[in-house]
């Protein structure tokens, strides 16, 4: 207990009272919240809000901002509630030997409801790290919005909204799923540039299930709609899936080895025994001499890039688009790729919209891009026009044309249509084009073409199937093919397939300071962005 002690102009407490007073409101804050909550989380194989930070940062090594700060609410007994750090501990540190900013939201304290200040603290863990240049880890693990604090909490909402804004394409983003994440509260993880969610603990939706039921009287589990396959497979908002909370802070430091710090850096290069030049023999047998015959692009990345090391991201959504990181020569590289082995590789609505938003985190953190292409078009019919797909699609094209890193595109096989740019080619702003003796370079394929150009003479044939297969093979023989394009500089160079790794490593050597002025255009004209079709 502290005493207080007299002196002529009033009373003061000594030293060691004021040190004691320290220790002890620290080891109260330390201790979280509800033990039995904390007991029941361990037991479920949760870790705690500190022992989440202890575990990202390096040596469990963190200092932390506004461990002191408190509610300012006294309604519906809240100047009695005891909330720990106001539920949310925000703190920086080193990871991977680079400082970070995180914060980690306490569901033991209060369900880790985010209030007024709770709102403040976030968003001014992301202000300090915006102002500094370091990366941001939020760990979500909350149980909404805190209602007894009516306006405050609607308005904290907004100044973090704003500020993740502010801090979107400056710092590499990366939210945590590691617990219920619902209401406004899902907004904030969603507006960062990757979300990474535990398969059993992890949950994130607009409402909870109760509220759903109320509202609009369907009855659905919270897994069902707000768990995994909800935003891994569905909704396409879940970039990595995690088993637990010590393997998502893993894959988020595995992520965040291949982003620079800030905008103005770029990605960090790391050693490699494996040489830039290797030769990668098994390529060659890799394209089927089938034009229509799937082969498994994944096999082709891992092959490829540095140790065969890749990290996909929305690997369980679109899955004919692949996107992800890897590394040549120990550079980060965002790759974009068709999968044959799924859809034969089409691009539709959500691959678009996935692709469309890697390339533009790519772009905003300096992260050259590579395209593996083999691809027949974007997807026709009713459905797709109905949906949006020209809207959906343009923003690819959108997306590589104002990029401004090293763009590299490799075409395996089929570069068909509006397809052709939307998996990158020179006029839509390649830097190099390579292809493959397989590719089949042209504006559709011979039989559509053939049906089209040939229609009346092909009806009019005493033999039609006749007439129509002779006039496929000769489109396909003018056309169909790499050389035509070579032949109009359209593509840089036919390789083959084993010298890919060569081709991209030398490239990227070349284009390694590669500088455009964002938001200029070829006739200097200013402007402040595309009006991309949102």
């Amino acid at each position: 207990m502290s005493e207080w002690h007299e002196y002529p102009g009033g009373v003061y407490k000594s030293t060691e009272d004021l040190y004691r007073e320290l220790e002890e409101k620290r080891r109260r804050i330390m201790q979280l919240g509800d033990p039995k909550i904390l007991d029941r989380r361990r037991q479920a194989g949760q870790l705690n809000a500190r022992e989440r930070l202890e575990y990202l940062f390096d040596g469990g090594d963190y200092t932390e901002i506004g461990m002191h700060i408190r509610n300012r609410t006294v309604h519906f007994g809240m100047d009695e509630a005891w909330i720990p750090a106001e539920g949310v501990v925000t703190a920086y540190g080193k990871v991977n030997g680079r400082w970070v900013v995180s914060f980690s939201e306490d569901f033991s304290a209060m369900a880790g409801s985010f209030g007024e200040y709770h709102g403040k603290k976030e968003t001014y863990a992301i202000q300090f790290a915006m102002e500094r240049g370091w990366p941001v880890i939020g760990i979500n693990d909350s149980g909404g919005a805190r209602l007894q604090e009516g306006m405050d909490t609607l308005e904290s909402y907004g100044w973090l909204f704003r500020m993740q804004d502010l801090a979107s394409g400056v710092i590499p983003q990366i939210a945590l799923l590691l617990g219920p994440c619902l209401g406004g509260q899902a907004y904030h993880p969603i507006m960062q540039d990757f979300l990474i969610q535990t398969r059993e603990t992890g949950f994130m939706g607009i409402a909870g299930p109760a509220f759903v039921k109320t509202q609009i009287g369907e009855d659905i589990t919270l897994q069902q709609l707000s768990g995994w396959r909800a935003h891994a497979v569905k909704s396409g908002q879940t970039h990595i899936v995690a088993e637990d909370d010590k393997d998502a802070i893993d894959k988020a430091k595995e992520l965040l080895a291949f982003f620079p710090a800030n905008n103005r850096e770029k990605p960090p290069q790391i050693k490699t025994d494996d040489p830039p030049e290797r030769i990668v023999e098994e390529l060659d047998d890799m394209v089927p001499a089938q034009p229509f015959k799937p082969f498994d692009m994944k096999k082709v990345i891992t092959a490829l890039v540095d140790d065969g090391h890749f990290v996909e991201t929305l690997e369980l959504y679109a899955k004919n688009l692949i996107t992800g990181f890897a590394r040549f020569n120990g550079r980060p590289v965002g790759i974009v790729a068709n999968q044959p082995t799924w859809a034969a590789g089409i691009l539709d609505i959500d691959s678009s919209d996935k692709g469309a938003r890697f390339i533009r985190f790519c772009d905003l953190f300096n992260i050259p891009l590579v395209t593996l292409v083999d691809c027949p078009g974007f997807v026709i019919g009713s459905q797709s026009d109905w949906a949006g797909i020209l809207r959906h699609g343009a923003k690819m094209l959108f997306a590589w044309s104002d990029a401004t890193v090293p763009l590299i595109s490799i075409i395996l096989r089929k570069s068909y249509a509006g397809a052709h740019y939307g998996m990158l080619d020179k006029s839509i702003g390649a830097d190099f084009v390579f292809a493959w003796p397989t590719a089949r370079v042209t504006i559709v394929g011979a039989d559509t073409a053939a049906s089209v150009i040939f229609a009346r003479e092909i009806r009019g044939a005493d033999n039609p199937e006749e007439t129509k297969s002779k006039r496929v093979r000769e489109y396909s023989e003018i056309y169909e093919n790499p050389y035509v394009g070579a032949e109009r500089g359209y593509i840089d160079d036919i390789i083959m397939p084993h010298d890919t790794r060569k081709y991209i490593n030398r490239a990227l050597d070349l284009l390694v300071n590669k500088f455009v002025t964002p938001g200029t255009c070829p006739w200097k004209v200013w402007r402040k962005y595309s009006n991309i079709n949102l």
